[in-house]
C-alpha cells in the first residue's frame, strides 16, 4: 500500500479512534472513501467526455467546472451520459468535492451529506443500503449537532487528500487491511470478520486458476466473501479478466456492503455480481443456475458455531459423508458446502485451522470419506501470525472432483516468511515457491511430499503435515576433543591474566594496611588454583 494512503487513513482514523471502536469507525472511513471514489470518477468521466482520455488530468477544480457547466447547460444530457457510462449520477452539489469545499469553511451540514448518501442509494440495486452503517446522528461523533458536524468535517477533509486514482492496487481492500492491521483488537475480532491477506489470496487464486486460464466466462464463488478481495484476485491469473462473474455470500451486513463497494471500485459490472447477504450454512445458496463454479475460494470463520441440526443429514451438501461437522466447529460444514458447489472441472481452495487435518470423531469420518473419493488434492501449511485477529498457523486445502489419483501433496511452508513488526509476511518469492511446488507435485526434502493413499490410510487418515514432511534439523555433533582443547586454553589465559594482575597490585604496596590487603588477595587468587 502507498504511504500516502496509509498516512491519510491514519490521520482520518486518529480523529475518530478516541470516540469509538475500530470496528465502528472503519465503516465511516471506508464508506466515505467509496463516496469520494464515485464522485471523483464522475468528475474524471466528464473531463474525458470533453477532452478524451489522457495520462495527466487537471486538478479537480478544473474538472468540476467542466461538469458544472455541462449540468447548467443540459442537466438531462449529463445525467443520461453518466448513467450510461458509470451506472449512476451524482449532482454537482452532492459531489465529494463540493462537500469538501463547504467543509473548508465549516459550512457543511451533516443533513447535506446524508442526503447525498440517500440519493446515491436510490440510484439502483447495486447501491441500495450501502451507507446504512454510517450513522451521522450517532452520539459517538459528538454530543450535539455542532460537535458531530466538526468531527465529520475533519474526517472528510483528511480523506480528501487521498488520490484514489494514483493508488496501484485494491483500494478498499488495502484500506481495510491497513485499518485492521493498525487496530486489530477492535476491528477484526469485534466485528466478527476475517480479512484474507493478499499473499494468501494470491496463493489460492493462482492455484485454483491453473488449467482454467483461458476459460470464459469464468464463474468464481466465495460463500464467506468478507470484503470480496479473495474473489477479485482471480482476475490477475486469467486471460479474460473482464469475463468473470462473481458469486458471493456474506452473513455480516456491514461486510457484505463492503464487498459490494469493493467490486464496484474494481469496475465490476452490476450484471456480473451475484451477491447475497445471508447465512451460508443455514440455507444453501445459490440453488438456481449456475450453482456450481469453476473456482471456489473460502476463508470462513474458524471453528465457528452452527446448528448441526438433524435436518442437515438429508441436505445434499452433507448427506454423502455420514456425519455432520460438530456444533462447535463448523469448519467441515463450510468445506463441504464449498465442495458441493464446485464444478467437476473446477478447483477449490479453503483456509482452515490445522485441527481439521487430525481431529477425530465426526470430523475424522468426513475426512476419511473425502480422502477415499480422492477429493483432497493438496494440503499447504502456512506460517503462524500472518492473519489479522489471530496468530494461529493455518492450512490451505485444495480440493478437486473426479481426480485420477487419491494421493495428496503436502507442502510445509510454515518456516518461510519475513517478520515485520508484529506480523509475519509472505514475500513474492515465498508465494512463487508454494505455487511452483504445487505444479511440480514431487517430493522436496523438508518442504514437500506426495503421499499415496496407502500411506495416508496407514496413518489412519490423519493429515497432520509433520507426519508427511519432516522439517527437523539435526544439530551439528559436538567435537568433545576440540571443546576440551578450548577449555585448556581458557584456563591458561585466566592464569596469565591473574599473574599480570598480581604484579600490578605489588606496585601499589606502600603502607602496612595495603600490604595486608595485598597478601589476602594474593592468597585468594593463589588458592583458586589449588
Amino acid at each position: 500500500m502507498s504511504t500516502a494512503l496509509e498516512a491519510q487513513l491514519w490521520a482520518s482514523a486518529d480523529i475518530l479512534r478516541g470516540k469509538m471502536d475500530a470496528s465502528e469507525y472503519k465503516n465511516y472511513l471506508l464508506g466515505l472513501v467509496f463516496y469520494k471514489y464515485l464522485s471523483d470518477l464522475e468528475l474524471r468521466e466528464a473531463y474525458e467526455q470533453e477532452n478524451g482520455k489522457t495520462e495527466t488530468y487537471p486538478d479537480r477544480e478544473a474538472q468540476f467546472e467542466i461538469l458544472n457547466d455541462w449540468y447548467e447547460e443540459d442537466p438531462e444530457d449529463l445525467q443520461k451520459t453518466m448513467r450510461l457510462q458509470l451506472g449512476y449520477f451524482i449532482t454537482p452539489d452532492q459531489l465529494f468535492y463540493s462537500f469538501r469545499k463547504k467543509a473548508d469553511g465549516y459550512n457543511l451540514q451533516l443533513t447535506e451529506l446524508q442526503s447525498g448518501f440517500n440519493t446515491l442509494e436510490s440510484e439502483g440495486g447495486q447501491f441500495q443500503g450501502l451507507f446504512a452503517d454510517i450513522d451521522l446522528k450517532s452520539n459517538k461523533l459528538g454530543s450535539n449537532d455542532q460537535q458531530r458536524n466538526i468531527t465529520v468535517i475533519e474526517v472528510l477533509r483528511a480523506l480528501d487528500e487521498i488520490d484514489l486514482f494514483s493508488h496501484d492496487g485494491d483500494v478498499i481492500g488495502d484500506a481495510y487491511e491497513y485499518l485492521i492491521g493498525q487496530f486489530a483488537a477492535g476491528a477484526g475480532k469485534k466485528a466478527g470478520e476475517f480479512y484474507t491477506p493478499q499473499a494468501v489470496s494470491r496463493i489460492i487464486s493462482e492455484i485454483t486458476s491453473i488449467g482454467q486460464e483461458e476459460r470464459a466466462p469464468f464463474h468464481i464463488y466465495d460463500p464467506t466473501m468478507g470484503s470480496g478481495s479473495l474473489m477479485l484476485n482471480i482476475r490477475r491469473y486469467l486471460t479474460h479478466p473482464d469475463k468473470v462473474t462473481y458469486h458471493g455470500q456474506e452473513l455480516n451486513t456491514t461486510t457484505f456492503n463492503l464487498a459490494r463497494m469493493n467490486l464496484i471500485l474494481h469496475g465490476v459490472d452490476h450484471g456480473r455480481m451475484n451477491l447475497k447477504n445471508g447465512d451460508t450454512l443455514d440455507s444453501d445458496w445459490p440453488t438456481e443456475e449456475p450453482y456450481q463454479f469453476d473456482s471456489v475460494v473460502m476463508n470462513p470463520p474458524y471453528s465457528a458455531n452452527w446448528s448441526a441440526a438433524d435436518k442437515f443429514l438429508s441436505d445434499s451438501r452433507f448427506e454423502r459423508y455420514g456425519k455432520l461437522a460438530p456444533k462447535s466447529k463448523a469448519d467441515f460444514a463450510f468445506l463441504l458446502h464449498g465442495f458441493y458447489h464446485l464444478k467437476d472441472s473446477g478447483t477449490m481452495g479453503i483456509v482452515l485451522p490445522h485441527g481439521v487435518l487430525f481431529r477425530g470423531a465426526a470430523e475424522g469420518t468426513i475426512r476419511k470419506a473425502l480422502l477415499e473419493e480422492g477429493a483432497i488434492d493438496a494440503v499447504i501449511g502456512l506460517p503462524a501470525n500472518i492473519f489479522y485477529g489471530t496468530s494461529i498457523p493455518t492450512t490451505v486445502i485444495i480440493l478437486k472432483k473426479n481426480r485420477s489419483s487419491r494421493d495428496v501433496l503436502f507442502i510445509d511452508a510454515s518456516n518461510d516468511f519475513e517478520k515485520q513488526k508484529n506480523q509475519n509476511i509472505l514475500t513474492d518469492d515465498h508465494i512463487k515457491k508454494i505455487v511452483q511446488t504445487y505444479q511440480a507435485r514431487k517430493d522436496e526434502d523438508k518442504y514437500a511430499h506426495v503421499a499415496s493413499f496407502d500411506e495416508i490410510k496407514e496413518n489412519d487418515f490423519n493429515l497432520n503435515i509433520p507426519r508427511y514432511v519432516d522439517t527437523f534439523e539435526e544439530e551439528a555433533p559436538i567435537d568433545l576433543v576440540q571443546v576440551n582443547k578450548e577449555l585448556e586454553q581458557v584456563n591458561k589465559d585466566i592464569k596469565a591474566q591473574e599473574a599480570e594482575l598480581l604484579a600490578m597490585i605489588q606496585e601499589f604496596a606502600v603502607t602496612e594496611d595495603s600490604k595486608d590487603i595485598i597478601a589476602s588477595m594474593t592468597q585468594l587468587l593463589g588458592g583458586a588454583h589449588e
